[in-house]
């Protein structure tokens, strides 16, 4: 669907410009070229969905779903995070359970569904609808998030989220998360390079 998206964004800038230039007048250039401007914005961004579809695909071939009722999430910057935050979820380590990590978005791009959710003025019915969410992946790199349908039995709204804690600028050892060899080789399938103690 993003590469459909891709190519109709792309599509509707030549067919706009193709009526500009032949059917109106250079009085409708003024009209015509918000859309135009906007078709060629949209198409822009779609390369970096497009970017990040293919990143959650690969984790998403490595890491089955897993369901998570009532993760903590927040929106406001955590001081044990690095880098930009736009949200984040924790998760427990899945050598240590006791333990929790968080995970951020990656990017800023189309979390606004689910910074209207995780507000804190947020309503209820809002807040119920990321009470439980899907989590592929290890918390303790890399993972895909979505949230589930209204029958709760599949996953949509994929966002792409990220470990990012550790006193060397946000990167941990493998030895401070607890992973194993597997974990590590799983982990590079989908696509991380974690760092060794």
């Amino acid at each position: 669907m993003n590469v459909v998206a891709l190519v109709a964004w792309i599509a509707l800038w030549f067919a706009l410009l193709a009526v500009l230039s032949v059917f109106l007048g250079p009085g409708y250039a003024v009209v015509v070229a918000p859309f135009l401007v906007y078709s060629f914005y949209r198409a822009f961004l779609q390369l970096f969905i497009i970017a990040a579809v293919f990143r959650m695909r690969r984790v998403l071939r490595v890491y089955p779903w897993q369901l998570a009722h009532q993760p903590p999430h927040g929106l406001a910057n955590r001081t044990d995070v690095f880098g930009k935050q736009f949200g984040w979820f924790e998760f427990p380590n899945p050598a240590r359970p006791e333990e929790s990590l968080p995970m951020v978005f990656a990017r800023h791009w189309g979390v606004g569904w689910w910074s209207r959710r995780m507000a804190p003025r947020a309503t209820p019915e809002l807040k119920a609808q990321i009470g439980s969410v899907w989590l592929a992946g290890d918390p303790r790199f890399i993972g895909v998030l979505a949230a589930p349908t209204s029958d709760g039995a599949m996953p949509r709204r994929f966002r792409f989220l990220h470990q990012q804690t550790g006193s060397d600028g946000g990167r941990r050892t493998v030895a401070d998360w607890g992973a194993t060899a597997e974990d590590v080789e799983r982990g590079r399938r989908a696509g991380i390079v974690p760092v060794r103690s």
